[in-house]
This record gives structure tokens, sequence and C-alpha cells, in this order.
């Protein structure tokens, strides 16, 4: 089937390169590409994610989750006995 594409000069430049090293037609690359492109596609994800929740028991009502620095600290504190 013959249709028509509008490709950038240095991609076409490119491709005719690896058409002639190859030793086959521009058509057989683009076909390959397109084929390894479209086959990308068909890829299942590894499988279906589960998140995990607690029930709130470990979680610490003053825990302001958009400040990790403070909880990296308060983790230190826990770690090493507080400030000096």
């Amino acid at each position: 089937m013959r249709t028509t594409v509008n490709i950038p000069e240095p991609l076409l430049h490119n491709a005719r390169k690896r058409a002639a090293a190859r030793g086959v037609t521009l058509s057989e690359v683009v076909e390959d590409a397109l084929r390894i492109d479209l086959a990308q596609d068909r890829i299942e994800p590894e499988g279906r994610f589960r998140l995990h929740t607690v029930r709130g028991r470990l979680v610490q009502p003053d825990l302001d989750l958009d400040r990790t620095s403070a909880m990296l600290t308060a983790d230190d504190e826990a770690v090493f006995g507080g400030k000096r």
C-alpha cells in the first residue's frame, strides 16, 4: 500500500543511510521502525499495583507530610536522642 508522510530532512537522511548500511529499502527501515514502536504499546505492565494502607494505628496526627525535612529531623531525634 502506498501513502505519503512528511519526514524532517535530517531524519530522512539518517533513515536512508541506515537502509544503505543494511542493504534494504527505505520502506523496510520505516516499516521496521513502525513495527517496533507499535509493539511497545502491547507490553503489559508487570502486575497490578496494590496499595497497602494502615488503619490509623501508625499514623501520627501531628505529622505534616508536606514538610519532609521536619520528618527527617524527628527521625534523627528519635534515633540519636534529641537536640543538644
